[in-house]
């Protein structure tokens, strides 16, 4: 069996919305033109700036809206900031901000523990669902960020015996 190079219909649904009574906005949509007049617009007042926001430096202003609901704060806002001073293409900006992600997440222990609330660490890390569908892997990572911890320990209490 041959086919036409213009003939698709064979495809399973090809040309459903061949129809103009079969399109979603039909018959509330009356095309009148004005679709394309729509470049000269007024822009909309902007949201106001009561925090601190960090942007691209590839874009000259702000959006026209933006979160607020953590402003950089602490030393993961010190930086995420050194971060906004990279290019979004640039590697060092995301590997800024994972690290600002980090630095955040130990910070709100912190936080939580000089407010008297001890936090559920198992919990909030999923170790609990983790412990029960993926048991190995969840004894791997302890056993090595241990060992890791254990090491770093110990290379730090040893530079402190030799300096003395």
């Amino acid at each position: 069996m041959e086919n036409n190079t213009n003939d698709y219909t064979h495809i399973p649904g090809w040309g459903v919305d061949a129809d103009p009574e079969n399109e979603p906005t039909y018959p509330m949509k009356k095309y009148t033109g004005d679709d394309h007049k729509r470049l000269n617009w007024v822009r909309p007042p902007l949201q106001p700036e009561t925090v601190e926001i960090l942007h691209s430096n590839e874009r000259p202003n702000l959006s026209a809206v933006f979160g607020t609901a953590a402003p950089p704060s602490g030393l993961s806002g010190a930086i995420r900031r050194h971060a906004f001073k990279y290019s979004e293409s640039n590697w060092n900006h995301w590997l800024t901000l994972i690290l600002a992600d980090r630095v955040n997440m130990v910070e709100g222990v912190i936080e939580d523990l000089r407010a008297g609330h001890v936090p559920n660490i198992f919990a909030e890390r999923g170790w609990t669902a983790e412990w029960k569908y993926n048991r190995k892997a969840l004894v791997q990572k302890v056993v090595v960020g241990t060992l890791v911890t254990t090491a770093v320990v110990a290379l730090l209490l040893r530079k402190k015996k030799k300096s003395y």
